[in-house]
């Protein structure tokens, strides 16, 4: 089995979750039944997911120097990730995001970045050395964007395997899209990005191929419990199928998809059997509460059954 470098460059959030019965309209409070704190920020969720799932992982992030950041890394570095990367800055809190779930496992998040923002074009071009020596390079799209665009440009010219994952979704500069060798939007950041609507395999074409004519690689658009669309550059075009769970909470669901996708294509898994993988990860996610907590073992994946 290979074991290729991966590098995660992303958000680090103190989550605070309530769970409530259905989810507020405008203006409305609620009464809930369940609360709890947990570690989030689909940068850190994604790289605690590629580190149970076996990953030979570095971390980039940016936190505050507060009791929140404090004991996540220790926390971090207890479970063995590599958090050298993970840098604390003066004079700004570390994020935090306020999520409320409902009885379906339905969510709504309110994220406020703080130190999250600091992870600039600047910021980044200090980590260059980091991004030019791994072999798979995952991010997202919580920290600001000319960082995520400088590292994919960076990454790509040093033979870096460049995975986007466009969540939340935001436009992207047409100059990244050919540093992308894979790109994992939703239903809703596909149609943010290309202005198609996903709703079956041909409009799922339709989006996939235009994003290729700008210059990605390979696309996965994830369609919920339906599973996941695959376009690969040589050819493949197919939805692969999930696996059906009793979902109770879906907050990191897709974070887990893609730290698991990630570690299953640095070991040398072709496309397809890495989103197979992925789903089985993201499955058993979505049966449990919490963000990170609700991330399984490369262990359980290996033995999910469904």
């Amino acid at each position: 089995m290979l074991n290729n470098k991966i590098v995660v460059l992303g958000s680090t959030n103190q989550d605070l979750v309530n769970k409530s019965s259905h989810l507020p309209k405008k203006g409305e409070t609620i009464i809930g039944y369940e609360f709890f704190s947990a570690r989030g920020g689909k940068g850190a969720n994604q790289a605690v997911a590629v580190s149970k799932m076996g990953g030979k992982l570095s971390f980039i992030s940016c936190l505050g120097k507060d009791d929140f950041a404090n004991q996540l890394i220790a926390d971090y570095q207890q479970s063995g990730m590599d958090t050298s990367k993970m840098v604390q800055l003066e004079d700004v809190a570390t994020g935090l995001a306020l999520i409320m779930v409902d009885e379906q496992g339905c969510n709504c998040i309110s994220v406020a970045p703080n130190a999250n923002a600091m992870l600039t074009k600047a910021f980044v071009t200090e980590q260059l050395d980091s991004l030019r020596q791994a072999d798979y390079l995952l991010m997202q799209l919580e920290t600001p964007i000319d960082g995520v665009e400088l590292a994919a440009k960076e990454a790509h010219q040093a033979n870096t395997y460049v995975i986007i994952n466009p969540a939340p979704a935001k436009p992207l500069s047409d100059d990244v899209y050919p540093y992308i060798d894979l790109i994992t939007p939703n239903e809703t950041e596909t149609e943010i990005l290309t202005g198609i609507k996903v709703t079956d395999h041909a409009s799922a074409e339709a989006a996939a191929t235009l994003l290729q004519q700008k210059g990605v690689k390979n696309v996965i658009i994830t369609l919920g419990e339906k599973g996941a669309y695959l376009q690969s550059a040589d050819g493949i075009k197919e939805i692969i199928a999930g696996f059906r769970v009793d979902a109770k909470d879906t907050t990191a669901a897709g974070d887990t998809f893609n730290g698991a996708l990630t570690v299953a294509l640095s070991e040398g898994k072709s496309l397809r059997d890495a989103v197979l993988f992925a789903h089985r990860a993201s499955a058993i996610s979505v049966s449990r509460m919490g963000a990170q907590s609700s991330i399984p073992s490369r262990e359980e994946v290996e033995q999910f059954n469904h």
